[in-house]
């Protein structure tokens, strides 16, 4: 059975805020070498256009290895995107959820293939809240925000335990926490 793993970055202090942090050509690596190694990711609306980034950059490279590799690999790799509001999407290798996120999630985990990748806030804590996730790989940078739009892990709504697995520590002073959801 496939594993849904939530792979995400935030500030020492828990915020999700893209622009707060600058990942260099390591860590670009990094989330380079998890994409190529995963079969899908998931994206809730808001990342999903963030993202679209990144089909930009494959037409215009930007000249920096690490950041046109991690294009090709974003673009790569199938997406599933949940959302109310989208109707369409024009990545070809995206697609609209045609089930709810329990079912959608469910179903793609029978399927053979390499693990889910879930690389959104809103669908971490839905997917956490249903017991969903498998592994936490949290990529912790070294910026205190003090105040931000979203913590990670705002609205649990119990508490979860979790078990450290390993931690992996970039040049930048960023650390990935890899972590395992206890048996509740």
């Amino acid at each position: 059975m496939r594993k849904v793993i939530a792979a995400i970055n935030v500030t020492l202090d828990g915020f999700c805020e893209h622009t707060a942090i600058n990942p260099d050509d390591e860590i670009h690596q990094h989330y380079s070498d998890l994409l190529a190694n995963a079969g899908v990711i998931l994206y809730g609306r808001i990342t999903y256009l963030l993202m679209e980034y990144w089909p930009m950059v494959m037409k215009n490279p930007t000249g920096n290895r690490a950041t046109d590799e991690f294009a090709v690999t974003m673009d790569n790799i199938p997406k599933v995107v949940f959302s109310r509001t989208l109707k369409t999407i024009d990545w070809e290798t995206a697609r609209l959820a045609q089930r709810d996120l329990k079912e959608e999630v469910l179903d793609l985990k029978q399927q053979p293939g390499k693990d889910i990748l879930v690389g959104s806030r809103s669908l971490i804590l839905s997917l956490l809240n249903l017991n969903l996730i498998d592994e936490f790989q949290l990529c912790i940078h070294p910026v205190v925000l003090g105040n931000g739009s979203v913590r990670l892990f705002e609205g649990i709504s119990d508490r979860i335990n979790l078990q450290l697995l390993k931690t992996k520590t970039f040049s930048s002073g960023a650390v990935i926490h890899y972590y395992k959801p206890e048996a509740k």
